[in-house]
C-alpha cells in the first residue's frame, strides 16, 4: 500500500502546484477572475480523460487470456518505469521555467480574452498528471508490488490525496523545513529507486514467460538476512526492486539502469551548471 499512497501523493502535489500557480495568478487580477471557471473546468476534464484511461486498461487487461495479461503486465510495469524516469528528467530541465510557462499561458488567454486556451492548458496539465499516476498504480499492482483488495488500495489513495493537500498547504507557508527545492529532491530520488522497482517487477514478468533467460536463478539467497516478503524487505522491495533470490539477469538490469540514470543526471547537473555560468 505504500507505493500507492506514494504516487498518489507525489503526483497530486505536482497537479496542485500547477493549479495553484495558475489560481494565484488569476485571482491577482479583476479580469482574470473570469478565468475561474474555465480554470475549473479544465481540471475536471483533465480528471475525466485520466479516469477514462483507467477504465481503457481495466478493460483491456479483461478481455486479455492469462498469457495476454502477463504480457499485458510487463509491458504497463515496463513503460510505468519508462515514465517516473522521464518525468524526473523532465522536472529537472522544465522545473525552474514552470511558473512561468504557465503564467505566459494564461497571460495570452487574458490578452485575447478567449479563455478556451486556459482551459486546454490546464486539462492538458492535470490529465498528463492523472494519467501518469494511472499508469503508475497500474504498472505497481502489475509489477506485483502491491497485493490486496480494491479497498484497502482505494484507501491508501485516498490517503495519498489527504497527506498531498497537507504537503501543499505546508510547502505553500515557505518554511525552511520544507521547501519546494527539498521537496523535488527528496521524491525524485524515491520516484527512481520506484522506477527500479518497477523494471525489476516487469523482468519477473518475462522471465516466468520465458522470454527473458535468467542466466543464473537465483544468484544468491539473502532471506535469511533480509526477506522480501515482511517488515523493511518488503519495503525495499516494493520500493527499491530488492529481491532475496534474485536472478542475474535482473541483478545485471538494475545496475545497467542506476549507471545510466546516475550519469544521465550527472550529465543535466553539468550542463545545467555551465549554463548558469554562462548567461550573465
Amino acid at each position: 500500500m505504500e507505493q500507492v499512497s506514494f504516487i498518489v501523493w507525489r503526483e497530486s502535489v505536482e497537479a496542485l502546484l500547477i493549479v495553484g500557480i495558475l489560481y494565484t495568478w488569476l485571482r491577482e487580477s479583476p479580469e482574470g477572475r473570469r478565468g475561474f471557471r474555465y480554470l475549473w473546468g479544465g481540471v475536471a476534464a483533465g480528471l475525466a480523460l485520466a479516469i477514462a484511461l483507467a477504465f481503457v486498461l481495466l478493460g483491456v487487461s479483461s478481455w486479455l487470456s492469462d498469457d495476454g495479461q502477463e504480457w499485458f503486465q510487463a509491458g504497463m510495469a515496463l513503460v510505468a518505469c519508462a515514465l517516473v524516469v522521464q518525468m524526473v528528467l523532465w522536472m529537472k530541465t522544465h522545473g525552474r521555467a514552470l511558473k512561468g510557462e504557465l503564467e505566459s499561458g494564461a497571460q495570452q488567454s487574458l490578452r485575447t480574452d478567449s479563455w478556451w486556451g486556459l482551459l486546454v492548458l490546464v486539462m492538458i496539465a492535470v490529465a498528463r498528471e492523472g494519467s501518469e499516476t494511472v499508469v503508475f498504480l497500474y504498472g505497481t499492482v502489475s509489477a506485483g508490488a502491491e497485493s490486496g483488495s480494491m479497498l484497502l488500495l482505494a484507501l491508501a489513495g485516498v490517503g495519498g490525496f489527504l497527506a498531498a493537500l497537507v504537503t501543499f498547504w505546508l510547502l505553500q507557508l515557505g518554511g525552511k523545513l520544507i521547501t519546494w527545492q527539498r521537496f523535488f529532491m527528496l521524491t525524485e530520488f524515491l520516484l527512481l529507486l520506484l522506477a527500479g522497482a518497477l523494471l525489476v517487477g516487469g523482468l519477473d514478468h518475462l522471465i516466468s514467460l520465458g522470454v527473458v533467460p535468467p542466466l543464473i536463478d537465483p544468484v544468491w539467497d539473502s532471506s535469511g538476512l533480509l526477506s522480501d516478503s515482511s517488515g523493511i524487505g518488503k519495503v525495499l522491495a516494493d520500493f527499491a526492486g530488492y529481491r532475496a533470490y534474485p536472478a542475474l539477469i535482473t541483478v545485471v538490469a538494475l545496475l545497467v539502469y542506476w549507471v545510466t540514470v546516475l550519469v544521465v543526471l550527472r550529465w543535466m547537473n553539468t550542463r545545467a551548471e555551465r549554463m548558469r555560468v554562462v548567461t550573465p
